[in-house]
């Protein structure tokens, strides 16, 4: 690699320290660096210094060139180094750069963290002084697009997800000048760390077998092994296409979903005794204490006509509601429910709700994916939900 040395203008730069604030100190300092580093990088392109004869030069001086370039602490104007034949091309910045990358991972990370594409424009504004237009902060989000692809189509076979959890969300995107609804297929898992880990992610068309069977199957050709238990809750589609893809695994009705459901199928007055006899029969550790309580509720109430339509739901869904209990107790409480993954949901529900309306697919891919990259570091660097002795 080509060392160059130069010298700075230190009383240039005493005056300076001298007669400005600190930003223009700072500005200034960059300016004369940036400046004489380039001197000195074409002086070694041309291996010829100022007014030197050389056999060895391979090309001449052509004056200089007025360049603005943005950091992070605003814009500078340079003077860029120019020679005759226009090959010369200075390191010390990319071509055609915009601002430094420093400066745009604060961008992305403003977007990423839920503040529209208006907000960060401003915020830019304010701190250097410079116009920055929607469009460019929209095109810099696109920077993250090869980050979140490599991460959502990474290898699944290296571990084994015992518990697998999956969901659907619906946002609003822009499709053929049409605002259309997508839904956005999450799968989120525990590791054998036991830790949460985020799986996949797909945006699509509305929820059917169809699209839940191909999102699953691209899980399995990632590597991913059909796991213990899949936890979700009751949609139709889900339900059929789970034991299609995973075969030999056991599907968890989610409880919270399931006893809201029943809850909400009770008359209005006077059932406050009944919810909590409900809610007590999942209150267990055993699959066999689950029946024992709720053959004492149906025994109970199976001659009050108000209930009938109550009990008849919960026996039809009470074997998918306890499957859960069929694993170790230390397990129970994490795979009863899909908690965790509806506090995922809200997480990215927030981001979504600054954005309202994604401009494409692809952008409310990017983003998605981005906010669950983020959650996942998150999740890695806390402590596993409970160690096994």
């Amino acid at each position: 690699m080509t060392q160059i040395q130069f010298n700075l203008d230190m009383d240039f730069l005493k005056e300076s320290l001298m007669n400005s604030n600190i930003d223009n100190v700072v500005k200034s300092t960059i300016v004369l660096v940036l400046n004489e580093y380039m001197e000195k990088e074409r002086d070694a392109y041309l291996k010829a210094g100022a007014y030197e004869r050389s056999d060895e030069r391979q090309d001449y001086r052509n004056g200089y060139y007025d360049r603005d370039y943005m950091l992070s602490i605003g814009k500078v104007k340079l003077c860029v180094p120019r020679t005759r034949s226009g090959e010369f091309s200075t390191t010390a910045f990319e071509k055609y750069r915009r601002c430094d990358q420093a400066f745009a991972l604060s961008m992305l990370e403003m977007v990423v963290n839920g503040v529209s594409t208006r907000k960060v424009k401003n915020v830019v504004e304010q701190l250097c002084g410079e116009y920055v237009s929607k469009s460019f902060v929209s095109s810099l989000t696109e920077k993250l697009d090869p980050i979140v692809n490599e991460w959502a189509n990474r290898s699944l076979g290296t571990e084994y997800y015992r518990y697998i959890y999956v969901d659907a969300m619906y946002i609003k995107v822009r499709e053929h000048h049409k605002v259309v609804s997508k839904a956005v297929y999450i799968a989120t898992g525990l590791n054998e760390g036991n830790k949460r880990e985020v799986l996949g992610l797909k945006v699509s068309h509305e929820e059917s077998y169809e699209a839940w069977n191909e999102f699953l199957r691209e899980l399995i050709a990632r590597g991913l092994q059909s796991p213990k238990l899949v936890i979700s809750d009751a949609h139709s589609g889900l339900k059929k296409a789970i034991p299609k893809v995973f075969i030999g695994t056991s599907w968890q009705r989610c409880t919270v979903h399931f006893k809201k459901n029943l809850i909400d199928e009770l008359p209005k007055k006077s059932m406050n005794d009944v919810k909590e006899e409900l809610k007590q029969i999942f209150d267990v550790s055993t699959p066999e204490m689950a029946r024992k309580r709720k053959d004492e509720f149906v025994s109970r109430y199976q001659d009050n006509s108000k209930l009938n339509k109550v009990i008849d739901n919960l026996e039809n869904g009470f074997d998918d509601a306890i499957q859960y209990l069929n694993e170790p107790e230390e397990y129970q409480k994490f795979i009863r429910s899909t908690n965790s993954l509806e506090r995922l949901n809200q997480e990215v529900r927030r981001r979504e709700r600054v954005i309202r309306i994604f401009p494409n697919t692809q952008s409310a891919f990017r983003l998605i994916g981005a906010v669950l990259m983020d959650y996942e570091e998150e999740e890695q660097k806390k402590r596993p939900i409970f160690k096994r002795d």
